[in-house]
């Protein structure tokens, strides 16, 4: 009789499990064949029951809300997801840590590899530089093949930046649009601002109203350029402002960018284009290339791991408008670390993400 092996469950721990990445983070680990959750952290909440917190929890977590001691926490885990605020997790990372466990940052303290242009966009002192070489932005879709075994800490994009990001890629990546002139006119649902009481993001506030802010400030600016920049083969600048939308979850990002001519003086007709997004994301499970003509929307990819794309050329004035859509929650934040996981422990990249988008 041949036998059977069966893989041990790797144990996860969560530091910032009550904010509205991590809760989105146990909701997904929750369905996840191979993972069990140990440690649901929560400076707020210590000693309180998780399912106290998070009332859609109720008989699904018997846990209780434990602190946020990160060095005791990596003797018990094989993966630690910090869904934390910016700094926090450089200001207590060490080697020993890394040596112990698998690191999964859901803040931005190593996703941007130049230390002065991260503190000065994010106006705090970054504590731990040695370690940004080595983080890998685990955007899945473009930097899948360093996510591996070996990898050790991953810092996992933003939401407003995996959106922008993957919706020009493609095009930027082969040369079809002039990154310099690059526009990124981008909507978020209210989650997006995090769990905590702001004045801002009071229902009075954001009912029936839209509004941009960060206006020429806002500290994803740096992060998509990098990463394009990267896709470009050049440092480049882009023109990003974000506004906030009445809805809980969603971004929605509409581009603009010059076309460039091809030798003939002619510019990149429709057809190349979507053979262009084709080539990139067929093959890819979770970005879905629109038919023509269909505009992405946010209620379409809600509650999924999905990232909707398309585009529509302006042939009076040799621009494109590319357009994106995802979650926020998921795909902006904890989806995409459960996929970076995925990679990391060698398991099936859509294993516990296999979510059909919500509707109504």
């Amino acid at each position: 009789m041949a036998l059977i092996w069966k893989r041990d469950m790797i144990k996860a721990g969560i530091i910032g499990a009550t904010g509205y990445a991590g809760g989105e983070l146990v909701r997904l680990l929750l369905g996840h064949k191979e993972v069990e959750i140990r440690w649901f952290g929560s400076r707020s909440y210590i000693d309180k029951k998780y399912a106290e917190v998070y009332q859609n929890m109720f008989e699904l977590v018997d846990a209780t809300c434990m602190d946020d001691n990160i060095e005791e926490l990596a003797k018990q885990v094989d993966v630690i997801f910090t869904a934390t605020p910016q700094g926090y997790l450089a200001s207590v990372l060490t080697e020993d840590i890394l040596k112990q466990t698998k690191v999964i940052d859901l803040s931005a303290d190593y996703r941007i590899k130049d230390v002065a242009t991260y503190e000065e966009w994010y106006k705090i002192e970054h504590k731990s530089p040695q370690f940004i070489e080595e983080a890998v932005y685990g955007l899945c879709e473009i930097n899948r093949d360093k996510v591996n075994a070996d990898t050790r800490l991953i810092a996992n994009p933003g939401c407003y930046t995996t959106c922008s990001i993957l919706t020009a890629y493609p095009l930027v990546k082969e040369g079809l649009i002039d990154p310099s002139t690059l526009i990124i006119d981008a909507k978020s649902g209210t989650s997006g601002a995090g769990r905590g009481a702001k004045v801002n993001n009071l229902y009075c506030e954001v009912n029936e109203n839209m509004k941009a802010y960060g206006v020429a400030t806002h500290r994803h600016t740096p992060e998509i350029e990098e990463q394009l920049g990267y896709a470009a083969g050049k440092e480049i600048t882009v023109t990003f402002t974000p506004h906030l939308a009445p809805m809980n979850r969603g971004i929605l990002a509409t581009e603009y960018a010059s076309l460039v001519k091809k030798e003939d003086g002619s510019y990149p007709t429709e057809e190349e284009i979507r053979a262009v997004y084709k080539k990139y994301y067929d093959k890819e499970k979770f970005v879905r290339v629109l038919d023509a003509g269909v505009c992405p929307e946010t209620k379409w990819v809600e509650g999924s791991n999905y990232v909707d794309v398309n585009f529509a050329v302006d042939k009076r004035n040799g621009r494109v408008i590319m357009m994106g859509a995802l979650d926020n929650i998921v795909k902006g934040a904890a989806g995409q670390a459960v996929q970076n996981m995925n990679l990391m422990f060698g398991f099936k990249e859509s294993e516990g993400l296999e979510l059909v988008p919500m509707f109504p």
